[in-house]
Parts: structure tokens; C-alpha cells; sequence
């Protein structure tokens, strides 16, 4: 990871060298006497510590906002507190313009850090709402379809029996959505590319799905999203916004072709037994009328 930082660990590399460069050449060396040993160690440690924080963050994270402030935050707490050890060792005219400025690192670096750092909490709570999305999944590991690693049919069943049992007299939406012409796209494209056609679905339906919806695989090229507390006119909105973003994708296949892909849906309330509802909602998804269109990348 320290390679895509490579232009970072070098500047921060020559930055601790031109400060020692500058102290030595504009400043008088003090006699050894005159060391402050504690302040010598308290600000060598805090340059030491922070260095180190600074190769971590950049060895942990890849590139990125959140990345640069917390690194260049660090990196600024790392030179000033070098500088000021070095000013244990040389004695510099305080009229020195560098010399006053460098002492406005630390706090400048603390500052960024915090930017940094507000920035860092923002990505953990997307990555936390995306984990959210898939925690009941997890739980049983054996529910997962091989190919889109989603909930089955089997799995969908039992939730909306529980979603009946738990909060019984409140709307809960089933929304069914099924691939236009994707037999198309296996015939001309084969098996594999259609089994990427349903995992790049699968990721950009889970992308614009609330926390507390639950995306399966239904059947083939079928999805099902069950939406608890929604009416069933919110959920038509939803899954038109669904088929939007779909229709927005331009897959790109082994062949360097784009397939366009677009979604049919169709909604109902998951206040029955879950067969029937299924079964129901499966005979009234549209006829697709479209047919496979494919383009040179």
C-alpha cells in the first residue's frame, strides 16, 4: 500500500531533512550543557510517534480525502515537533521568519487531523449502513446464493412470516424485479457473463436500498426486496428509482461490448402467505419488451 504513497513518504522525507538543514546552517550549535534533556525527549518522542502514526495511515488506507488530511495532519505534527527538538541543539534568531512559522505546525497539524478524522467517521458510517444491509444474512451463512451471495427464496419466505408475526398490522412492501432479455444476454454472451450480469444488478440495487430492506435473489434473473414499514405506493417509488439506476449501468462484458440492461418490476404488501404473495406478484411482472442492445466499447 506504501507504493501508492510513495510522492507522500518522499516529501516527508525531504521536509525532515531541510529542517535539519536549516537549523544547522542558520542556526549556532548550543553547548552540550545548555540540552534540555526532558524537552529533547518529550518532543523526539512526539516526532517518533507521530512519524509513525504517519507510515501507518498510509500503509492501512488506500488513496482518498479522509487519507490525505489525516497523513498530512500527522506529517505536520511529526515536523513540528522535530523542529522543536532542534531548536534544542541550535539556537536560531527568533526573527528567523521560518523559525516562527514552524512553530504553528503542531497545532496547524492538529487541526487538519481533526478534519481528517471527521471525514474518516463519515466512511465508516457508509461502510456501517452497507454492513446493515447484510447483517441478517449473515447470520446464517447457508442462506446465501452461490453466485450473488444474496438471501434465497427460501430465506425471503421465512422473513416476511416474521415481519407478519413481529409488527402485524403494518405496511410491509414486496418488490419484484426481473431482467429484461436476459436469456438474450446468456446466448450471445454465455453463462459466466450472465452470472456478472446478475452480481454488478445485485450491487447497484444494494447501493440504493435503505439499511432496513432486504435484497434476494429470487429466481434466475429475478430479485425480490422485502421493504418493512413501507406502503406499497412508496414502494412503487422505489422501484422505479431501482429500474432507473439499473437502466443508468453500462455493463461492460469480457467481449469489450456494453450491454445495456433495464429492470421490469412489480409491487404488492407481504400480508399474506409468502407463496401466494410470490406467486401473485410473479405472474404480474410485465411482458419485457425490450430486446438486447449491445455497443462497441
Amino acid at each position: 500500500m506504501q507504493q501508492l504513497h510513495r510522492n507522500s513518504l518522499i516529501g516527508a522525507a525531504l521536509a525532515l531533512s531541510l529542517f535539519f538543514v536549516l537549523y544547522a546552517t542558520s542556526g549556532a550549535v548550543r553547548p552540550s550543557h545548555a540540552w534540555k534533556w526532558m524537552d529533547i525527549v518529550t518532543e523526539a518522542g512526539t516526532a517518533v510517534i507521530a512519524g509513525a502514526w504517519f507510515l501507518y495511515a498510509l500503509s492501512s488506507r488506500s488513496r482518498g480525502l479522509a487519507t490525505r488530511l489525516i497523513a498530512g495532519g500527522l506529517c505536520a505534527i511529526m515536523l513540528g515537533s522535530w523542529a522543536a527538538c532542534l531548536d534544542e541543539f541550535f539556537a536560531v534568531d527568533k526573527r528567523e521568519m521560518w523559525g516562527s512559522w514552524r512553530e504553528a505546525l503542531v497545532p496547524f497539524g492538529m487541526l487538519v487531523l481533526t478534519i481528517g478524522m471527521y471525514y474518516w467517521r463519515q466512511e465508516q458510517l457508509r461502510l456501517s449502513g452497507q454492513l446493515q444491509k447484510g447483517e441478517r444474512l449473515f447470520r446464517d451463512r447457508r442462506v446465501l446464493e452461490r453466485i450473488t451471495q444474496l438471501a434465497d427464496a427460501s430465506y425471503l419466505r421465512t422473513q416476511m412470516r416474521l415481519e407478519q408475526e413481529r409488527h402485524p398490522g403494518v405496511d410491509c412492501a414486496l418488490v419484484l424485479l426481473d431482467i429484461n432479455s436476459f436469456h438474450l444476454i446468456q446466448r450471445e454472451h454465455g453463462h459466466r457473463e450472465g452470472d456478472r450480469v446478475l452480481q454488478a444488478v445485485g450491487h447497484m440495487l444494494l447501493l440504493n436500498l435503505r439499511n432496513d430492506d432486504l435484497l434476494c435473489r429470487y429466481a434466475d434473473d429475478r430479485f425480490a426486496v422485502l421493504m418493512p414499514g413501507v406502503p406499497r405506493e412508496d414502494a412503487a417509488v422505489a422501484a422505479r428509482h431501482l429500474c432507473f439506476m439499473v437502466g443508468q449501468m453500462r455493463h461492460h462484458a469480457n467481449d469489450k461490448r456494453i450491454i445495456r440492461l433495464s429492470l421490469r418490476h412489480a409491487c404488492s404488501l407481504a400480508d399474506g402467505v409468502p407463496e401466494v404473495v410470490l406467486a401473485e406478484l410473479s405472474r404480474s411482472v410485465e411482458t419485457p419488451p425490450l430486446v438486447l442492445a449491445t455497443a462497441a466499447a
